[in-house]
């Protein structure tokens, strides 16, 4: 089982406390989408805003860098915070596996990395998904592909890693970046639904921090959206299938859930 959220920890906002909360009660792996501590992942606010509530399922979590987490040495705070095994400083892609899926680590911070299709990250995600070619596969970063977000706009930069998943028949991408929680249908890097061999992209930068509104348009292919709820998704993986469940904070009327089949 996979858990998480992104945008999570503010020393403002109470919100990390009700998802932190949330966790307590969900076993299995716990991702975190990046922006894991504000203002500017400084090893003090991981200290005192991070550390206190999600920072209690530390030995469990995987993370994945955001733009905040990079704004003091380079990110400095976050490598030495989550260990060596969230890839290399500098560098920030990792791979892993639960429950038989094949799970990828990317770095969405294109200004810092390159994110282009000979760069160093996408030849290290061909390698790995030809030598170790798995029947499911879920990739996760920061900034998304495709979001109706009002705050922040796509990152198209990250269209030649999407395309690498794609063209190797990954099943899943989980962003974060806008404060809101969005699902999309199945989709190629050009963003047409494919329900054939389309990735289902999530947007869950829920974790805590604050929560956005989204904008005036919706998203092509958007299927489900919230934009008042602090929450986690839950992602229970089997064997040539998933299911996701999106747990809202107590009392939240907004749900999301469902499945679907691994190419």
């Amino acid at each position: 089982m996979l858990v998480g959220a992104g945008d999570i920890a503010s020393c403002t906002s109470k919100g990390d406390e009700i998802t932190a909360k949330l966790l307590d009660d969900i076993p299995g792996t716990v991702f975190t989408l990046g922006d894991n501590a504000y203002m500017d992942g400084s090893a003090k606010q991981f200290r005192r805003c991070y550390d206190p509530n999600w920072g209690r399922h530390r030995d469990r979590t995987r993370p994945v860098l955001g733009n905040h987490d990079l704004r003091r040495s380079d990110g400095k705070a976050y490598y030495d915070y989550f260990g060596a095994d969230v890839g290399r400083h500098g560098e920030g892609w990792y791979a892993y596996h639960v429950a038989g899926w094949q799970v990828l680590v990317l770095n969405s911070q294109c200004d810092q990395v390159a994110c282009g299709p000979d760069s160093p990250q996408a030849r290290w995600l061909e390698e790995v998904l030809d030598r170790e070619p798995a029947r499911c596969t879920v990739a996760m970063w920061h900034h998304p592909l495709f979001t109706s977000g009002g705050k922040h706009t796509a990152e198209p930069r990250m269209r030649p890693l999407y395309q690498i998943l794609y063209d190797r028949g990954a099943e899943l991408v989980l962003t974060a970046h806008n404060h809101n929680y969005e699902r999309f249908a199945p989709q190629d890097p050009a963003g047409v639904r494919d329900d054939g061999r389309g990735i289902r992209q999530f947007v869950v930068g829920t974790g805590g921090a604050s929560l956005y509104r989204f904008g005036d348009e919706v998203a092509v292919n958007s299927e489900s959206r919230d934009d008042r709820t602090y929450g986690v998704l839950k992602l229970t993986l089997e064997p040539d299938s998933y299911r996701w469940q999106f747990i809202g904070q107590p009392g939240a009327a907004f749900t999301d859930s469902g499945s679907g089949t691994c190419h």
